[in-house]
């Protein structure tokens, strides 16, 4: 099976696709509709040759990609919102400005607020309950235990949002991005009905980089740990201890971002099957089996980002959920 490089995102009532050269955003509206929209899409790393070095570029991807997830949430939510404001504008008798946006200093504020959250509770505060255990000193047994903490809050995390019904959908959308993108590598028809056959399990899921991040931060967290103790005399305090794995963690997400193409490249490897089966398994819960309509909409985003489908489409063959 061919890795053709396609990957995707998971957002409000609909899916994001990436290729090479475009990014697409399908959502479905309340009236079945399908809206996608569609922009250029030059990585940096083809912008600029010299960023597209191993580790680098995978570093400087990462930080791309939280950006566009961003924006693409923001998209999804904009037209949800447009769909929530227009009911209840019928059911005041009142028109909608259509031309009304989410205010973008808020929605900025939003996401930097949202990433603090996340580095505050996924890496500062594993670090802070395993200095509890005063094992500072064995750089090996302490990352150990505060990779271990934090795995086990990032699970227990998606665990519990999944039993939400609006993340409980986001996940059946993000079962619906892998089974289409399958079906594109398999060169199989590009029908609900032919992905649907398909496993909403993928190695090149951002799930699977999550976990191979928290693993690769373990071991390269020590060996900086133990750099620190052998340079400074004595092991580093709980700050500055933070400080150090923050500034490492361009190099762990590069890192890792190179291991996940790797796997993709190397699937059918026995020993890949072996190492790649941890984030399959996590997969279980950050993926649901999509409904038809939801297959529809990952594959309407999949050929919007090949550059084979119109910008705005009518959804009538499917019945929607």
């Amino acid at each position: 099976m061919a890795d053709l490089n396609i990957g995707g995102q998971a957002v409000i009532e609909g899916v994001m696709m990436r290729s090479k050269d475009k990014i697409s955003t399908a959502v479905r509206t309340a009236n079945g509709e399908i809206v996608v929209k569609t922009e250029i899409y030059h990585p940096l790393s083809v912008r600029y040759p010299f960023l597209n070095t191993p580790i680098l570029r995978g570093a400087v991807a990462f930080a791309e990609m939280m950006v566009i997830g961003i924006k693409t949430l923001n998209f999804s939510a904009d037209v949800a919102m447009s769909d929530a404001e227009k009911e209840e504008a019928n059911k005041k008798g009142k028109s909608v400005d259509p031309s009304k946006k989410q205010n973008n200093l808020y929605l900025a504020g939003s996401a930097i607020f949202a990433l603090a959250f996340g580095v505050l509770i996924f890496f500062f505060t594993p670090l802070a309950i395993a200095s509890l255990f005063g094992i500072q000193k064995d750089a090996v047994s302490f990352n150990l235990l505060a990779g271990g903490i934090r795995l086990t809050m990032f699970v227990l995390y998606v665990w519990g949002i999944s039993f939400i019904k609006d993340f409980h959908r986001i996940f059946q959308y993000h079962g619906a991005e892998h089974k289409s993108i399958y079906t594109y590598e398999m060169g199989d028809e590009l029908t609900p009905e032919r992905a649907a056959t398909y496993t909403r399990f993928h190695p090149r899921c951002g799930t699977s980089f999550i976990l191979i991040v928290a693993l690769l931060a373990i071991l390269m967290y020590a060996v900086s740990d133990t750099i620190f103790t052998i340079a400074a005399g004595h092991p580093p305090a709980l700050l500055p201890r933070f400080l150090l794995h923050m500034s490492l963690l361009p190099l762990v997400a590069g890192t890792s971002y190179e291991l996940l193409k790797l796997s993709g490249k190397t699937r059918n490897n026995a020993i890949t099957k072996v190492l790649i089966q941890p984030g399959l398994w996590l997969q279980r819960i950050t993926t649901k089996e999509p409904t038809p309509d939801q297959l529809e909409v990952a594959i309407v985003a999949l050929q919007a980002a090949l550059g084979v489908v119109n910008t705005r489409i009518p959804s009538k063959s499917i019945p929607v959920s």
